[in-house]
């Protein structure tokens, strides 16, 4: 396959994950540790939060070598990791070179995403320091108030505010992350997607960038579009996993 026509057939296949991930309703929150409904197999599989245990990994270990997976060794190694603990994000291991890996789970997906609560989601991702100090602290916050039990309402209404206050400093240029582990996945309706870095820029309809054309390998995603924080995300498929590997189209 030519690398043109493997662009636009990962563009395609990111365009429609997005479609089918933005197709929701919306969900209701619920608190921390309630269990699972038993509706969860019908049309809303995910309607409220699950027992907190289900987010969580088997153990540090198996979530710092996932947060790791994001980027190549030569980044990672020597990042500062993340693990999601009982109450939140804890510093598992302390890096040098300013990068910060970390295993997202579902609750960063827009709010009206039917895989909100969905506990099987995980994305390692891997923040260069501008985007660990600007873009990072709205996943620390997003969790933050989801393990305090605050309702998608009340999430939505405390982002417009630690925005309008400036609690979160404002986007840095050059802020970029990896997102290159074999073994992500990003809900049901993407599951194991192509390695790809994200670019983080103001919101735009991303014509400034080219973005979701054909052919060009600039994607904008669209799943925070409409969310309160301030930034559009562009994704870029690359050839190869974290681990040298190379990638086929998804």
């Amino acid at each position: 396959m030519s690398s043109q026509a493997f662009e636009i057939r990962s563009a395609q296949a990111l365009l429609l994950a997005v479609a089918l991930l933005g197709a929701a309703g919306p969900g209701r929150a619920a608190s921390p540790g309630r269990a699972a409904s038993p509706g969860r197999a019908q049309s809303a599989p995910y309607p409220t939060m699950a027992a907190v245990v289900e987010y969580m990994a088997a153990d540090q270990n198996t979530e710092i070598a996932l947060a790791r997976s994001a980027a190549p060794a030569a980044l990672s190694r020597d990042a500062t990791i993340l693990v999601l603990g009982p109450h939140g994000y804890e510093t598992a291991v302390r890096g040098t070179n300013g990068f910060v890996c970390v295993v997202e789970r579902s609750w960063m997906n827009r709010f009206d995403s039917p895989e909100f609560w969905n506990p099987k989601m995980r994305g390692p991702v891997c923040l260069n320091p501008a985007a660990a100090r600007s873009v990072l602290p709205f996943t620390i916050k997003r969790t933050e108030m989801v393990f305090a039990g605050l309702s998608k309402e009340q999430m939505r209404n405390r982002l417009k505010q630690v925005i309008e206050s400036k609690e979160i400093p404002a986007l840095e240029p050059a802020a970029m992350s990896y997102m290159l582990s074999r073994r992500g996945n990003l809900g049901d309706s993407i599951g194991h997607w192509h390695p790809h870095l994200m670019f983080y820029a103001a919101k735009s309809d991303g014509a400034d960038w080219g973005a979701n054309l054909a052919g060009s390998p600039v994607l904008l995603d669209m799943q925070l579009q409409n969310e309160p924080e301030p930034l559009n995300t562009y994704l870029v498929p690359v050839g190869h996993w974290s681990d040298g590997s190379a990638a086929t189209a998804h």
